[in-house]
């Protein structure tokens, strides 16, 4: 496939051999070799797999080998870490309806969380609006970091559109006596959100046919956009009753649903899984601050997996910090949850569940070449990165003090 330009992606080629390769797509090659050249994976073999002439090559002798960690729900960069309140963005809570707005708009490349992400082996991230609102805004999935502004960093602009049931949004309308203020008031503001983007879509294809103007609606050219199938619908939900009612809404205006945190979800793991409904699941480090959270336990997850749903593993960063991201996939394990469905949490399940798959998420020729390679297995607790790649080019290196990241003033001979 052909990748856009982008000012990532490194001219020339790299070679990592000798290490041990893990795919991500239930492959793992003993003293593997991945070549990735001008940006993107061109090969992905054994040792006798040919080093092109002139490749800079990398010695991952005694390390494992595998693509970059996506996390498939953060506000990395729109919450920013230490900077109270002038930088978080996550919530325009100012209406319930936010279909027009995009968390792009509130990316600060700068934040030190996407420093954290490259230590925690993360280089991708679907960044969405909070959920203190019904319907909150577009998504976008980006690098973790190498681009001069974040629109260099973009991998996917147009995901998905977030949306919250349950407590939050109640709570947010509720305490200011405004609609929504419950749960079937939620579900409502939805219905006729859609209802209008139905009745929107029909107008403007009427005035097309008829060759008429037509006023655009930014917030309905979203939501039309999700019943037409180009976005997905990102929906927070923890009970197992506002998991069904996403469900419900689903089926009934026909659009694609991704469970988000779904803490509740093994209470209906067999309907996800009939219905072929993935869930991010998470984050798992939290106490049980409300009370949707009270049956949140971390061995929910190996419940849900199971029962045959596809699962990835969320931070929810801020809330859990993004580089913990491995470390919950780790204590799913101890829960039960299979080790190679942790590691597929991690990259392969995320990435197609956000229809990402032709970029991330494997180790797989025609991919990014995104390589992180760890001092052993990464979901043993002692391990750690020693370094990580983003299309090809460095971004994290070893240092005398563990590791660094390769600034932008480096990046862009500034």
């Amino acid at each position: 496939m052909t990748h856009p330009a982008s000012p990532l992606s490194a001219a020339g080629t790299l070679a990592v051999v000798g290490g041990r390769v893990v795919t991500g797509t239930g492959h793992t090659l003993e003293n593997g070799t991945v070549i990735v050249t001008d940006g993107v994976i061109a090969a992905v073999g054994g040792p006798d797999t040919p080093v092109p002439d002139g490749a800079a090559t990398v010695d991952a002798t005694g390390t494992w080998v595998l693509p970059g960690f996506v996390e498939a729900h953060g506000h990395l960069g729109v919450h920013e870490d230490g900077e109270g309140w002038s930088g978080n963005d996550t919530n325009e809570a100012t209406g319930p309806d936010g279909s027009h707005l995009r968390a792009l708009d509130a990316i600060d490349i700068e934040d030190i969380a996407f420093r954290d992400a490259l230590r925690g082996g993360v280089t991708t991230v679907v960044v969405k609006p909070g959920s203190a609102n019904p319907i909150g805004g577009r998504t976008v999935a980006i690098k973790t970091w190498g681009g001069r502004t974040v629109d260099e960093q973009v991998l996917a602009a147009d995901v998905s559109v977030k949306s919250a049931l349950g407590e939050n949004p109640k709570r947010v309308y509720g305490d200011r006596k405004q609609a929504p203020a419950t749960r079937l008031g939620v579900a409502a503001s939805l219905r006729q959100a859609f209802t209008a983007a139905q009745d929107y879509r029909a107008a403007r294809e009427h005035a097309a046919a008829e060759g008429k103007p037509f006023t655009r609606d930014l917030g309905k050219e979203t939501l039309a956009a999700v019943l037409d199938g180009e976005l997905l619908w990102d929906q927070h939900c923890h009970r197992h009753d506002d998991i069904a009612t996403a469900i419900r809404l689903a089926e009934e205006f026909g659009y694609h649903l991704v469970v988000n945190h779904g803490t509740e979800g093994h209470k209906i793991a067999d309907v996800l899984a009939e219905k072929d409904i993935p869930v991010i699941f998470g984050p798992m480090l939290t106490s049980r601050s409300k009370v949707e959270l009270r049956d949140r336990a971390i061995g929910s997850l190996a419940v849900i997996a199971g029962a045959g749903v596809r699962v990835a593993i969320t931070t929810d960063h801020p809330v859990v910090p993004i580089e913990h991201l491995r470390l919950q996939a780790i204590l799913a394990v101890d829960e039960g949850l299979p080790a190679e469905t942790a590691l597929a949490a991690l990259t392969a399940n995320p990435a197609a569940m956000l229809r990402l798959e032709e970029r991330v998420g494997a180790l797989e020729p025609g991919r990014d070449g995104d390589v992180v390679l760890w001092s052993g297995d990464p979901l043993a607790t002692g391990s750690r990165v020693l370094r990580a790649y983003i299309q090809g080019r460095e971004v994290l290196t070893p240092a005398e003090s563990g590791t660094r990241v390769v600034e932008r003033g480096e990046r862009f001979a500034r």
